[in-house]
């Protein structure tokens, strides 16, 4: 399974960005997608999960209300739609994959085995 994050850039406070996790090679059965991202100088943290098959979603407090997580599996895509963006939600991110749900510990890095590389999403005026 190989993943390629992408849609990041440069946006202003209020604005919106849309990430989309493009997954290749074959994952059979249930699984599930992950959004994480690492701002300077802090650790990587959890920021939404689906369950790719149910469709179930799941949202770390910081970011519920303002985010939304959504996939295509025609194309095997999960897509981020981030709106009423701020400053510290500026960060690296990252998708990741796991054969599975998400469950309640979607947030715990060790749970994934697949990792894309980082976008970059800057939130500045």
């Amino acid at each position: 399974v190989q993943l390629q994050a992408s849609g990041g850039g440069l946006v202003q406070p209020g604005g919106s960005l849309r990430l989309s996790c493009a997954r290749s090679g074959i994952a059979r059965g249930r699984s599930a997608i992950g959004w994480f991202r690492q701002a300077p100088g802090k650790k990587r943290a959890g920021v939404s999960c689906i369950d790719t098959g149910e469709g179930r979603t799941y949202y770390a407090d910081s970011v519920k209300g303002r985010f939304s997580i959504s996939r295509d599996n025609t194309n095997n895509t999960v897509f981020l739609q981030m709106n009423s963006l701020k400053p510290e939600d500026t960060a690296v991110y990252y998708c990741a994959s796991d054969v599975g749900l998400c469950g309640g510990a979607w947030y715990v890095e060790r749970k994934w085995d697949y990792w894309s590389q980082g976008t970059l999403v800057t939130v500045s005026s």
